[in-house]
């Protein structure tokens, strides 16, 4: 991945295996900035003095424990590893994500929705595809009539993580890395398709990270297996 103008670490985001990996990725890397979905662009902002140097207090200062994601110590040697780097936010309001379910995703993007391929419509067999995994995803729990508007919040996430990377790029001269789940990172619909209709010239490299091997024609790059993380069954609480 050393030649990638931007480099997309995908992950399971409770797996601390993954993120140990991507610390490591970093380092080897050594990107101008690195782009985290987890993040705000405000939280973004409070890191640019450095980061504290004890991972509770950088939780506090993130109020991390209120954000839905996965404990903080398993992320703390990312943003160590990234510490030299300029921290981008890519984490969308949440208020748009929601609109996104039943707007027009063009609309909540706003300008550069075009450049970027928000416009088009995915082909037949992709969205049936997508809407598969949005379904099993959720435990088979959720309306059928939702997860069109599922696939299309997954999509506007998608380009507008782009659009931020492309952003980092354009300020830092690269290279650029991303934090992100394996769905962003995929290149046959994730961000890499939205970074190729907006910035053809840009070489984007993708990880993807597993804990059962994929298969042979796995949309990445490099692919990585771990060990499974321990965690309840996540679909207890759709029961």
């Amino acid at each position: 991945m050393t030649d990638a103008d931007v480099a997309l670490l995908g992950e399971i985001h409770d797996n601390p295996e993954h993120h140990m990996r991507q610390a490591e990725a970093i380092t080897s890397l050594a990107p101008t900035a690195v782009v985290f979905e987890m993040l705000t662009p405000e939280q973004a902002e409070m890191l640019s003095a450095g980061l504290p140097d004890r991972a509770e207090d950088v939780a506090e200062l993130l109020e991390w424990n209120a954000s839905g994601w996965p404990d903080y110590t398993m992320y703390h040697p990312v943003f160590v590893a990234a510490n030299d780097a300029a921290i981008y936010g890519a984490a969308l309001p949440r208020d748009q994500v929601r609109a996104a379910v039943s707007g027009d995703i063009t609309v909540i993007f706003g300008d550069g929705a075009d450049a970027l391929g928000l416009h088009q419509l995915l082909e037949p067999s992709e969205q049936k595809a997508r809407e598969a995994m949005q379904m099993s995803a959720h435990c088979d729990a959720l309306p059928a009539d939702m997860l069109p508007g599922m696939v299309a919040a997954q999509r506007l996430r998608d380009a507008h993580f782009s659009r931020v990377t492309l952003q980092a790029l354009d300020e830092t001269g690269g290279p650029v890395v991303v934090i992100t789940g394996n769905g962003h990172a995929r290149k046959d619909w994730g961000m890499p398709v939205y970074l190729a209709a907006a910035a053809p010239e840009v070489t984007v490299r993708t990880l993807g990270q597993f804990e059962d091997a994929p298969a042979a024609d796995a949309p990445f790059d490099v692919t990585l297996v771990s060990s499974a993380a321990e965690r309840p069954d996540p679909c207890l609480a759709f029961r």
